[in-house]
């Protein structure tokens, strides 16, 4: 795949969203900031509904001034568009037994994951749009700096093209929550997904195994849990770097280093041949993410992930993590520090 198009708000009709019933499922971090975004754009209050069960994040929209409709179906029965903000891992179910029947034939429904899209667990009628507008950036960042009248990177796609006008309405919402001011970007659900799941599932599993095992080389050779824990992330050197690669360059932020920094971190990594690595990527990419291997896996576990204590895989997998010689000593360091973090 070539350069990717890039739209911009020259390129959005926010006209396009006259008189539409917009409904957002969920008002967590990126529903409270899109739809504020959204009114921020000139969208009238009465279009915007928040569709949302009772707890804290109702509230929170109610006192942000929201319509709020705890009835889903309802809520599902007047959407023109329907922003789906709720966690992956509940969609299909919300989704396909409280809204799906409910939904007018014609609605656009806009995605923020392609997960459940791209692995076809969310049934939609044959003369409904589905679009991904999916900001790049916590919903806290997508806030802030549409106050600030700057834009966020955000992936725009058409999946399906039900009434033909898909592309229009994906622009005119992209807009509408502040993402053509920066340009949004032309992707697909299948990319979203692949590169989600792959830095999840093979780049930073592999970036915490080398930690890992740096952390009990240095502590064999004597270095104390102080000096590690402070040397390898709590100093926030790391997230400083990544800032600087976001800002100059991947390799070109290595510049502010000291030259022994950056002759070895050059040196070094262009000494690794790297292809052994390459061959464990690929067999996670093909065999265990686009397979849908690990989706039909996550599938079965995901009822048990509501559950509290050792019943739920996520927290036996704390409970593992907790065993490494790494974590035990980051506890020792904080416990020791409290009144100086």
């Amino acid at each position: 795949m070539g350069q990717a198009k890039i739209y911009y708000d020259s390129d959005a009709d926010l006209g396009v969203l006259n008189d539409k019933k917009i409904v957002f499922l969920g008002f967590g971090n990126q529903g409270s900031a899109q739809a504020q975004n959204l009114r921020d754009s000139g969208i009238p209050n009465d279009q915007i509904l928040i569709a949302n069960r009772v707890d804290s994040y109702a509230e929170t929209a109610k006192a942000k001034g929201f319509h709020v409709e705890h009835d889903f179906a309802t809520a599902a029965e007047v959407a023109d568009v329907l922003f789906i903000l709720i966690p992956d891992q509940v969609q299909p179910r919300v989704f396909n037994e409280q809204f799906s029947p409910k939904l007018k034939s014609n609605a656009t429904i806009v995605v923020a994951s392609g997960y459940n899209v791209f692995f076809n667990l969310l049934k939609f009628q044959p003369g409904q749009d589905v679009v991904m507008v999916a900001p790049r950036m916590i919903g806290s960042s997508v806030r802030s700096l549409h106050e600030k009248g700057r834009g966020f990177p955000c992936f725009v796609s058409v999946e399906q093209n039900g009434t033909g006008k898909g592309l229009d309405a994906a622009l005119a919402l992209s807009r509408a929550i502040g993402a053509t001011k920066q340009g949004a970007i032309a992707s697909s659900v299948r990319e979203e997904t692949m590169m989600d799941l792959f830095a999840e599932q093979a780049l930073w599993p592999n970036i915490i195994m080398m930690f890992r095992e740096a952390f009990n080389v240095l502590k064999d050779a004597g270095c104390s849990d102080e000096a590690l824990c402070y040397e390898m992330w709590m100093s926030k050197e790391p997230a400083e770097i990544f800032e600087r690669a976001a800002d100059d360059g991947f390799v070109a932020q290595l510049k502010h280093h000291s030259t022994v920094s950056q002759y070895g971190q050059l040196s070094g990594s262009l000494k690794l041949e790297g292809g052994a690595m390459r061959e464990h990527f690929k067999d996670i990419l093909y065999n265990q993410i686009l397979s849908g291997k690990f989706c039909q896996a996550f599938s079965q576990i995901e009822d048990d992930l509501d559950k509290e204590g050792d019943t739920n895989p996520l927290n036996g997998l704390y409970k593992r993590s907790e065993e490494m010689e790494l974590v035990k000593a980051e506890k020792r360091v904080r416990a020791r520090l409290a009144g100086l973090l």
